[in-house]
């Protein structure tokens, strides 16, 4: 079954605290997984940012909202229990437990106002979650879909620019990756070379203990198997076994495949990872604005 929204845990977690006892997050997760019958894959799911699973997020907003309606409560860290509030809802037999029925609870609506007004206040109007988000995914998602049109448009510039120019966004974007020394070096190394399928030379790293060979071509058909295999050709000419490939377009399955069955070792670059490379290490692109996602030091508080 697919992983359930987090409203969707809200009434499996109030029955497990029933017995009145403490529970910790971690078995919680846990027994609802089993409840659910979640697979290892959708366990093993994670939201964009990578630093939590979805189903572990919204078990975790789940009880969020049940505190915050006070359902739950937690005697000390790490650890929840059922209260007696709690213990009447469950006594009323609810088919299903979410925001709306948790809306009978002043706590909780006073909660949820004070999350509306800061989302009046926001200026980058930063979309409110739906029913199968937690508040953490929808600012993920909105954060993704912001990212991919960002990417798609630069893609677009850098396709209109000029070779030279575009040889400069290759420059900047491989120093700034670590390679190549220091950009006087770099754009000297890539403009010396036109040779035998080879568009430059770099360092690998700024002692220049290796070098890596460079093919960067702003092409608008998908790169095939045969330009790879006369990249290829080109590194074994000059006894090199390390090369990258970037083109504005994409490669084609058997280009793919080619590269994965070769001694030498060629990374791939297309239009799509060249954008997001340049997102990632600020290459004609700007911060407009940060959002710091904190939580609560529990530490802070048990030493006093």
């Amino acid at each position: 079954m697919p992983i359930p929204d987090y409203e969707s845990c809200m009434l499996p977690i109030l029955r497990l605290a029933a017995d009145g006892r403490e529970h910790s997050l971690k078995e919680t997760i846990e027994v609802l997984a089993k409840e659910f019958s979640l697979t290892e894959e959708e366990l093993n799911e994670y939201i964009p940012s990578g630093v939590q699973t979805v189903f572990s997020n919204r078990v975790s907003w789940a009880r969020t909202h049940l505190k915050k309606a006070g359902l739950l409560v937690s005697p000390r860290r790490g650890v929840f229990k059922i209260t007696q509030r709690g213990l009447d809802v469950l006594g009323e037999n609810p088919e299903k437990i979410d925001s709306r029925y948790l809306h009978r609870f002043p706590e909780f609506v006073a909660f949820k106002n004070l999350g509306r007004e800061k989302e009046k206040n926001n200026s980058e109007n930063i979309p409110a979650p739906t029913p199968e988000q937690t508040p953490h995914e929808a600012l993920e998602s909105a954060y993704e879909r912001l990212r991919e049109e960002l990417a798609a448009e630069l893609l677009n510039i850098v396709r209109s620019c000029d070779p030279a120019f575009f040889e400069k966004i290759v420059v900047e974007l491989l120093v700034k990756m670590g390679y190549g020394g220091s950009r006087k070096e770099a754009g000297r190394a890539i403009g010396r070379s036109h040779d035998e399928g080879i568009d430059g030379i770099i360092k690998e790293d700024h002692l220049g203990l290796d070098n890596i060979y460079l093919q960067a071509k702003k092409w608008e058909s998908t790169v095939g198997r045969p330009e790879i295999q006369k990249f290829a050709g080109a590194l074994q000419g000059q006894r090199a076994r390390k090369g990258i490939f970037i083109t504005t377009s994409g490669f084609s399955q058997d280009a793919l495949d080619y590269v994965s069955r070769i001694d030498s070792k060629i990374i791939l670059i297309d239009g799509s990872m060249l954008a997001s490379l340049m997102i990632d290490f600020g290459v004609g692109v700007s911060t407009v604005a940060t959002y710091n996602i904190v939580k609560i030091d529990s530490d802070y508080f048990t030493d006093n």
